[in-house]
Parts: structure tokens; sequence; C-alpha cells
């Protein structure tokens, strides 16, 4: 497979996963106190917003990608 075809697929696939979700969390361990070697850490939850022009501009650009970049010249 070109690899300019498999871009415009994860382009594509990611989004359509973009719109569908729109965003994704994840979890941050950050260190809150240390004092020698006593170390407290708390868990942090992070969300990343993805915008919805993101996800139309990825799947419209792997469209493209998809349609002339297996032309050759």
């Amino acid at each position: 497979m070109n690899p300019i075809k498999l871009v415009a697929i994860v382009l594509i696939v990611g989004g359509a996963l973009g719109l569908a979700y729109g965003g994704f969390s994840y979890t941050k361990d950050t260190t809150v106190v240390k004092l020698g070697p006593i170390e407290i850490s708390a868990k942090e939850q992070e969300t990343v917003n993805v915008p919805m022009w993101v996800g139309i501009g990825a799947i419209a650009v792997g469209g493209l990608l998809l349609v002339l970049g297996g032309k050759k010249r």
C-alpha cells in the first residue's frame, strides 16, 4: 500500500473518531508533597476536547490525499 494512502486513511479515521467522541481524557500523576523518602501524589484526570472543525478538516484532507495522492505524474 502506498504511504500516502495509508496517511489518508489514518486522517479519515482520526477525523471520524474526533467527530464521534468530541475529545478524550487521560489520567496524569502529579507529586503534591515530597518530604525526604515520603512522597504524596495525586491523580488528575485531564480532558482534551477536539474541535469539530479539526475533525472535518482531517476528513477533508484525508479524502483529498486518497483521491489525488495515488495519481502518477
